[in-house]
């Protein structure tokens, strides 16, 4: 499934350098990459094609930022995401493909919102985000929309706001808990068919921009104030929501 023009070259190199910045750490970036590849290749189509490409990312800011991962997080978030999952896997099979953004769009800007105000009132719900049903609340919707869009950057990094991570075990974290399921959706992705031997050619050409990508986002993230990144990953996430509910 090969690209068209140059212009659908051009949008897939940014796209592949987007998922680096998103692997970075900027969570809020994915919808980038989303976008870009749901309009070469449709939003259903994308979903497969970018896959291996998240996976090639979460290898390298894996690397970067493994050693910083708080794996209580990680323990905690996977079993109900894989549940997401598989709900979402299902839903493929009946759900309008017209219908995936604005739902997910819908509830990364009911999150957003939500943490927005809890940091204008920090007792407000400061019993909640640690909450074993806060959870699995979120795990399921971190299953369900990266099942249907591949768009969990946002609500997982708003998870991990809530119970107020610092930026480095944010990011790593981010990037086992990523890596490990992103690994499990291929056998999804696979019997859906949209994960095929083009696909995968077209995913080794455009790694080394996804590599790029995440040496530009480290050193950002390494420079700039915890409260600004917090402040930033709100910002991109609100901006992620309205792309998704309008585009």
């Amino acid at each position: 499934m090969p690209p068209n023009s140059i212009t659908d070259w051009l949008l897939l190199a940014i796209a592949a350098f987007g998922i680096g910045i998103t692997k970075s750490g900027f969570s809020g970036v994915s919808m980038v990459h989303v976008i870009l590849f749901a309009f070469v290749f449709g939003a259903r189509n994308s979903t497969g094609i970018v896959l291996p490409m998240l996976i090639a990312g979460d290898i390298f800011a894996m690397s970067v930022y493994g050693k910083h991962a708080n794996w209580r997080y990680v323990r905690r978030m996977m079993l109900p995401t894989l549940t997401g999952v598989v709900m979402g896997w299902l839903m493929m099979f009946r759900l309008p493909e017209a219908y995936y953004r604005p739902l997910i769009g819908a509830i990364i800007f009911g999150l957003t919102v939500l943490q927005i105000i809890r940091l204008w009132k920090e007792k407000w719900l400061a019993d909640v985000p640690h909450a074993a049903w806060f959870a699995w609340s979120m795990g399921i919707l971190v299953g369900l929309t990266t099942m249907l869009a591949n768009a969990a950057g946002p609500v997982f990094g708003l998870y991990l706001l809530a119970i107020g991570l610092p930026k480095l075990e944010f990011v790593g974290t981010a990037a086992w808990f990523f890596l490990l399921l992103n690994i499990v959706k291929i056998p999804f992705s696979w019997s859906l068919g949209l994960i095929r031997l083009d696909t995968l050619a077209l995913n080794a050409m455009l790694i080394p921009l996804i590599a790029l990508g995440l040496w530009v986002g480290t050193r950002i993230i390494r420079v700039i104030p915890q409260r600004l990144f917090d402040s930033l990953i709100l910002i991109l996430t609100g901006v992620a929501s309205f792309r998704l509910l309008f585009w």
